[in-house]
C-alpha cells in the first residue's frame, strides 16, 4: 500500500492509498479538489484508508473495496450497489438517507456504532458483520442475509425487515420495532413467530403489522393481453416507502424502474392493475415454462 505521510486530515483525508493504479489516482485526484463527487464504479479500491473522509453522494457501484477502512465516514446518500466490502471498516460511518447498499456484499465488515437509518440493503450479504449498536431506523432490510451477523444492542425503528438469520446470529439487546415485508421468498419465521424467536435470545423487538400494501400490474399491449401479459410489476409501500420490483427472466422478483418512468412520461409501454391470485398465476406459468 503507498502511504500519504503528506496529506492532512479532514473531510478529503487519503490516509492510504489502495495498490491498483486506477483507484489510487482516482482518489489522489478527488483528495485534491473541492465539489467533485468521488467515482469508484467498478474500481479496485481493496485496502484503501479512508477514515472520516466526506464520501456524501459518492459512486461506489461494483467497487471492490475488501479490507477498507472507512471508519467514521460520511457516506450519505452514496451509491454502493454490489460493491464488495468484506471485512471493511465501517464502524461509525454514516450511511443514512437512502445510502444503496443492493446486492453490496458486507461479509465479515464491522459496522459498529453505524449509522444506517433510512438505508436501503435490498438482497445484502451481510452473513458474520458486525452491526454492535448500529442505528437501522426506517432501513429496508430485503432478503438481507444476516446470517452469524452480530446485532446486539442495535436498534431498529420501524424498520422493513425481510432478512435471513440462523442460530449464529446475535440479537442480545436488540431494540425497536420492524415491518414485515412479504417478497414471495420461503422464510420459516414470521410476524409473531418471529417475535419470539427473537426474544428468547434477548432482543426486544415488536414485530408491527405484517400486512404490507402491495398492488400488482400486468404489462400489457396488443399481443399480450391481461390474460397473457408480457411481465408483472408490484408495488409496495411501507411506512411511506415505495419499492417496485418486476418478475424477471431470472424467475424472482428484482428492483425496476418502470413504474417511475412511466409516471415521469419516459416509456409507453401500458398496464393495468390486477389480483395477488393473478400474479402468481403468471409466475406459476413462467416458472413452469421459463422464457429462453
Amino acid at each position: 500500500m503507498i502511504e500519504l505521510p503528506d496529506m492532512c486530515d479532514g473531510v478529503r483525508a487519503v490516509r492510504v492509498l489502495p495498490p491498483v493504479a486506477e483507484a489510487a489516482d482516482e482518489l489522489r485526484t478527488w483528495s485534491g479538489q473541492e465539489d467533485t463527487t468521488l467515482d469508484l464504479c467498478g474500481l479496485d479500491a481493496s485496502g484503501a484508508d479512508l477514515t472520516g473522509a466526506d464520501l456524501a453522494m459518492g459512486l461506489f457501484i461494483e467497487a471492490l473495496l475488501a479490507d477498507a477502512v472507512l471508519a467514521g465516514a460520511a457516506l450519505y446518500r452514496a451509491d454502493l450497489a454490489r460493491a464488495v466490502l468484506d471485512r471493511a471498516d465501517l464502524n461509525r460511518a454514516c450511511l443514512v438517507k437512502a445510502a444503496v447498499l443492493d446486492e453490496a456484499s458486507l461479509q465479515n465488515a464491522l459496522l459498529a456504532g453505524a449509522n444506517l437509518g433510512r438505508a436501503d440493503l435490498y438482497k445484502t450479504d451481510a452473513r458474520k458483520a458486525c452491526f454492535r449498536q448500529a442505528r437501522l431506523h426506517g432501513a429496508l432490510l430485503l432478503d438481507a442475509r444476516l446470517e452469524g451477523a452480530d446485532l446486539s444492542c442495535a436498534s431498529l425503528q420501524e424498520t422493513s425487515f425481510q432478512v435471513h438469520l440462523d442460530e449464529h446470529t446475535v440479537v442480545q439487546g436488540l431494540t425497536g420495532s420492524v415491518y414485515l415485508v412479504a417478497d414471495g421468498a420461503h422464510h420459516e419465521l414470521a410476524g409473531r413467530e418471529l417475535e419470539r424467536w427473537l426474544h428468547q435470545r434477548g432482543a426486544t423487538v415488536h414485530v408491527l403489522n405484517a400486512a404490507s400494501p402491495t398492488t400488482y400490474y400486468a404489462r400489457i399491449d396488443d399481443d399480450f393481453p391481461r390474460t397473457r401479459p408480457a411481465g408483472i410489476v408490484r408495488r409496495t409501500i411501507t411506512n411511506g416507502f415505495t419499492t417496485d420490483h418486476a418478475f424477471t427472466r431470472n424467475l424472482r422478483w428484482e428492483p425496476t424502474e418502470y413504474l417511475r418512468r412511466y409516471e415521469l412520461g419516459h416509456n409507453d409501454t401500458d398496464h393495468v392493475e390486477i389480483s395477488e391470485a393473478e400474479a402468481e398465476a403468471f409466475i406459476a406459468r413462467i416458472t413452469k415454462n421459463p422464457p429462453p
